[in-house]
């Protein structure tokens, strides 16, 4: 199973992002405690990798992954949807056991 994955869509918002921002086009998902569901996803451009990051490139973009977050969302997807519920990040997660209506959140 690969760590984590971003795909096409995403890693072109994160360059068309971080091109706005004046930023490198790194985006980092980290994990937290909180949500409706346990766990919460947050996502934020990074000005650099950290030294215990998984680091997938794609395209334009890195994805970054701390260590302790990996553990949550090991072979999970990365994607970015446009549609008529609004433009987000959205996390496919095959580690999450329940999630939450609004998919910012999730169990284990």
């Amino acid at each position: 199973m690969t760590d984590v994955s971003i795909t096409e869509a995403a890693a072109a918002r994160v360059a068309w992002i971080a091109e706005r921002q004046g930023k490198p086009a790194i985006l980092r998902l980290s994990v937290e405690g909180g949500g409706c569901s346990g766990f919460q996803y947050r996502f934020g451009l990074a000005d650099a990798p950290e030294a215990d990051d998984v680091i997938v490139e794609a395209g334009p973009a890195r994805l970054v992954v701390d260590s302790v977050s990996l553990d949550l969302v090991r072979g999970a997807e990365v994607d970015f949807v446009d549609n008529l519920g609004g433009a987000h990040f959205k996390v496919a997660n095959p580690m999450a056991a329940a999630g939450c209506g609004c998919g910012s959140s999730f169990a284990i």
